[in-house]
């Protein structure tokens, strides 16, 4: 098992892991003995212990019934998928196509009432139109090679992104000038999503911030990342989606959200900077 960057994944699989050790220790057996009595190898049984390698449902069902803990497995198991889902690579996220990730977002879009959003790389998913939704998730796909359903997944992109003017929901929204400049599609595209951007701004649900090229940092730029509710946040790897929940974490990217606030500018500033990036399309 490669070892996730979150840390909030590596320890929960280390919970699990150390759950497991010490219903071995309560029941009196030595890792040797429980390999036998589960039917592999003992090398196998000191790889979960020791987190190197991810139990399993069968192991841990096998570990418990050896352990004389049977009632014991399946909360070990559940806490075992919840750690699975902290750090999950695109290519296994993405592996039936796009549309389905996008339609996997409707709950959680739909419950959160406080959205931060922060991209240092591309237009939140929010904002999107159909046409730089479809550029963007065309390259998605295209580096990933994934199956090829980018025209149902900018739908389910699209009627996810209602929640934006349904609702009693609030969005706080932040992105670095760059992402004004980088062309997703043609001039055509890219002049209708600067205009969009432009309309959505005056939203009464929105707060939309540009920090500029020339604002003084005392922090660099960092991953997109989202906050929900103050409940959870999920950064983008290029790798793999990471999704975080222990409060400490969520709140370091709460703290990171505060910082790069300070740095960004809004209202008549926003628009001039805008206007700017879409006279530069000629």
């Amino acid at each position: 098992m490669p070892v996730s960057p979150s840390s909030s994944a590596q320890e929960a699989r280390l919970a699990v892991a150390a759950r497991l050790r010490e219903i071995m220790l309560d029941a009196g057996l030595l890792g040797q003995e429980l390999a036998t009595l589960c039917g592999w190898n003992s090398s196998k049984t000191s790889r979960i212990i020791n987190a190197k390698t991810a139990p399993s449902d069968k192991d841990i069902r096998a570990w418990c019934r050896a352990c004389g803990a049977d009632d014991q497995a399946e909360d070990l198991i559940a806490a075992n998928r919840a750690v699975d889902s902290m750090y999950v690579e695109w290519r296994r996220l993405t592996r039936t196509g796009l549309r389905r990730l996008q339609e996997s977002a409707v709950p959680l879009y739909e419950r959160t009432r406080h959205f931060r959003s922060y991209s240092s790389r591309v237009v939140p998913g929010v904002l999107q139109t159909e046409a730089y939704a479809t550029a963007l998730l065309a390259t998605v796909a295209d580096f990933r090679r994934t199956p090829n359903d980018v025209a149902e997944a900018v739908k389910a992109r699209l009627a996810r992104s209602r929640v934006i003017r349904t609702g009693h929901h609030r969005f706080a929204i932040l992105v670095e000038e760059s992402v004004l400049y980088y062309r997703l599609g043609g001039v055509e595209t890219m002049t209708e999503q600067l205009k969009h951007l432009l309309a959505v701004m005056s939203l009464p649900a929105v707060s939309f911030g540009v920090i500029p090229f020339t604002a003084a940092r005392t922090m660099w730029p960092v991953e997109t990342f989202n906050v929900f509710d103050d409940a959870e946040a999920g950064a983008e790897l290029l790798s793999a989606q990471v999704t975080l929940t222990v409060p400490s974490e969520v709140g370091l990217y709460v703290q990171a959200f505060d910082r790069l606030m300070g740095f960004a500018v809004h209202g008549a500033q926003v628009r001039n900077l805008i206007t700017r990036a879409i006279d530069s399309l000629g």
